[in-house]
């Protein structure tokens, strides 16, 4: 499910009583005060407030409900220590029963909500501003694809093309590491018979991320390779993508590509 179709799946549910607990959690280790885990102190904090409350109003079921969220979402962020990005959003409830939960790379403020809906507003302001996106790196061998949302990436696959085959394919992201030196041949180096079959190869590309624009429900894409390289791949979209950058960045990892496209 896109995540656009998956907000408004949240927007949709709704209970009774009061028996969702959206939580926004800051955890993004550059800023100052989420020094030494302080993520976990304010989570500790946020969910006592909340069962504060609830003791307080003498309810039952509502503790009941709230108690077996909260000892969930404790678990799952304590388990991802060591992989929390910027910024955990989670939608829970028991009965009915949701568990939605998004490791995002952008800024997020500590919020905690206990309502009967999920508190989705501060999720659609974030998705607005770093929406599903599609970032091809283009080179001579291979076109890379990342499947983005909420500034992280949620998917990857990379396409090779042999020049004398003149054929492709999709190959895995593990035996994409064997392939090092893919992208470094230089555009002016490359002979016209070659230059002619990696057109081709790019024309192919371009009608495939179309594809996938449609299927995974991208609000933009973004190029980023050699000037050469980059420019010829754009002229094969159907739509002028949203940037195009003149960088490699083929051999990256995911989080310096995101960086470079959404973030400079």
């Amino acid at each position: 499910m896109s995540l656009s179709k998956e907000i408004q799946t949240l927007k949709n549910f709704q209970c009774e009583d009061r028996c969702v607990l959206s939580v926004y959690l800051n955890t993004n280790p550059g800023d100052p005060e989420q020094l030494n885990g302080a993520w976990r102190i304010h989570l500790k904090s946020g969910l006592k407030r909340i069962d504060e409350y609830l003791k307080a109003s003498d309810d039952e079921k509502e503790i009941k409900a709230f108690n077996a969220v909260k000892t969930k979402i404790e678990k799952e962020v304590e388990d991802n220590k060591n992989d929390l990005s910027k910024g955990v959003v989670i939608f829970a409830s028991a009965d009915p029963e949701l568990w939605s939960v998004h490791y995002v790379q952008v800024p997020v403020k500590t919020s905690f909500h206990w309502e009967n809906h999920p508190v989705t507003q501060e999720m659609e302001y974030m998705y607005k501003a770093y929406p599903e996106a599609g970032i091809i790196l283009p080179s001579f061998g291979e076109v890379r694809i990342l499947d983005t949302a909420m500034g992280a990436v949620i998917g990857e696959v990379t396409y090779e093309f042999d020049p004398n085959l003149e054929g492709w394919g999709e190959r895995s992201k593990a035996s994409a590491a064997h392939n090092v030196g893919m992208g470094s041949s230089k555009g002016d180096a490359i002979e016209p018979r070659l230059r002619e079959n990696l057109q081709r190869f790019y024309k192919g590309m371009g009608e495939i991320v179309a594809k996938l624009k449609k299927e995974r429900g991208w609000a933009e894409i973004h190029v980023s390779g050699e000037a050469d390289l980059a420019n010829a791949f754009a002229e094969t979209l159907r739509e002028k993508p949203a940037s195009c950058i003149y960088k490699n960045l083929n051999n990256s990892k995911p989080s310096d590509v995101l960086h470079q496209v959404f973030e400079k």
